[in-house]
């Protein structure tokens, strides 16, 4: 087999289980790729070769005795925030960190389903920023033009898949971070209803911002990763009631009611859209009509929705920082963000919270009219490497907020969306739309996305430099 062939998550399970490649080739050809791939991306933290090898040799007698898995001997990365055992769980944070000694419940799960992690892949320091970048590991590039951020904080695993160094990935989202990098990269990236994917031992990872999803090239394989890794971990607040994402994948959507939503919710700082992403946006809002569904402008009440996201987001900045063993290491703006936290964590993160069911009546409202809500996923196309260097934190957030206004709104619901691509700027930079539902409406905006891919074949286009990875 060739570094190029049969790169899809599906397509790699079924030729392993009809006995067309090993596991221990498929894996073996994600290390090389990976290694090539180091100077030019630096997609990952770090990489298990010597155990992911052993393990594909086990996946490959497994295999041979009959036994069938979703996901058995199928290489696949994970974000570093997220445990694994024997290796450090860095977060983007420099410093001499101890391996962990167990397995974070998603990982369990996944390696359940019978896949391989061969590494971790990078993200930016506690997942802040929409960029993966910072002093521990230095700057992740964007597939489609390295000069380019891929996104973040799910940076990492967003580049190793657009270039085809893994079929899939899971990523995080606590402010669009699944999202925002899939927007950036051109790939299907599911941003799952709170508790969907567990995130223990972090229970209420971020007072409930933050949560668990895959990154692919198709919905199809978003799906699948997603079937593997969900369920909750009995110690979890929340405890969805389950979806079989990948038979949605198969389902037409019916004739559905889209908002198509300019406006972001108020950010306290000017958020011109992109005319490339408006232009995009726009198209795919033409395909849907097209497809049969009724599209219309209008607007989610938002209300001052940051009041409750500010306090929940800083608090969990503070605590994760907290637990650093050298926290002189963290960047300035990390250690900024941890005093206001620090401040924000009693009485206004309370009321944050204290606030969600009452903007689930009001911005659900919407969906008395409509069945899913169309915005663009990014504000801009992903910025050149080094535009955030050195910048204060005041002005990191004011940029942040303005190039991404649009994501974060619905980790403070705890609600579903999927970004699918949308296309390119005139430059050839990828950007991405959002389908966003009320709660567990997974199935839904999975059916509606690949009824989009269908029409739209995007998992056609690769980055030229990668295209036969």
């Amino acid at each position: 087999m060739t570094a190029g062939e049969h790169t899809g998550l599906a397509a790699q399970a079924a030729r392993l289980a009809d006995g067309a490649v090993t596991s221990a080739a498929l894996v073996q050809s994600a290390l090389d790729r990976i290694e090539a791939a180091r100077p030019t991306l630096n997609a990952f933290r770090v990489t298990r070769a010597e155990a992911a090898l052993e393990e594909a040799a086990e996946a490959d007698r497994r295999l041979a005795r009959g036994e069938r898995l979703p996901l058995l001997g199928v290489p696949m990365a994970v974000k570093d925030d997220t445990d694994v055992a024997g290796l450090p769980t860095a977060f983007g944070c420099g410093g001499d960190l101890p391996a962990v000694g167990q397995d974070g419940e998603a990982v369990r799960r996944l390696r359940a389903a019978g896949a391989v992690i061969v590494g971790k892949t990078n993200s930016c320091e506690l997942g802040q920023w929409p960029f993966t970048e910072g002093p521990a590991f230095g700057a992740t590039r964007n597939p489609w033009n390295p000069d380019h951020t891929p996104g973040g904080s799910s940076g990492g695993s967003a580049a190793a898949v657009a270039a085809g160094l893994v079929p899939a990935a899971l990523g995080s989202d606590g402010a669009g971070s699944i999202r925002i990098p899939a927007a950036w990269t051109h790939l299907v990236g599911i941003k799952p209803q709170r508790g969907r994917v567990s995130v223990h031992p972090y229970n209420d990872c971020f007072h409930g911002l933050t949560v668990n999803g895959p990154l692919a090239r198709t919905v199809a394989d978003a799906a699948l990763l997603l079937d593997a890794v969900a369920g909750s971990h009995p110690s979890e607040r929340f405890q969805p009631t389950p979806v079989d994402a990948s038979a949605a994948a198969r389902r037409e959507p019916g004739r559905l009611r889209i908002a198509l939503a300019w406006r972001p919710p108020f950010t306290a700082t000017p958020t011109p859209l992109h005319p490339g992403v408006r232009r995009a946006v726009a198209d795919l809002g033409d395909a849907l009509a097209r497809l049969g569904h009724t599209v219309e402008e209008a607007r989610p009440r938002y209300g001052l929705i940051g009041l409750s996201f500010l306090p929940r987001a800083a608090a969990g900045v503070a605590e994760y920082a907290g637990r650093h063993p050298e926290p002189r290491l963290l960047d300035p703006r990390t250690r900024e963000t941890a005093r206001s936290g620090r401040l924000l964590g009693g009485r206004a993160l309370r009321a944050a919270r204290g606030r969600e069911a009452s903007q689930h009546r009001r911005i659900g409202a919407i969906f008395d009219t409509y069945d899913v809500v169309l915005a663009p996923t990014t504000a801009a196309p992903p910025p050149r490497i080094g535009t955030f260097d050195d910048m204060p934190g005041w002005r990191t957030d004011l940029a942040m907020a303005s190039a991404c206004p649009y994501a974060w709104p619905w980790n403070v619901l705890g609600w579903p969306g999927v970004n699918v691509p949308a296309g390119f700027t005139a430059d050839g930079l990828p950007v991405g739309a959002q389908l966003l539902g009320p709660a567990g409406s997974e199935p839904l905006l999975i059916s509606l996305a690949a009824q989009l891919e269908d029409d739209l074949r995007w998992f056609e286009k690769r980055p030229p430099a990668f295209a036969d990875s």
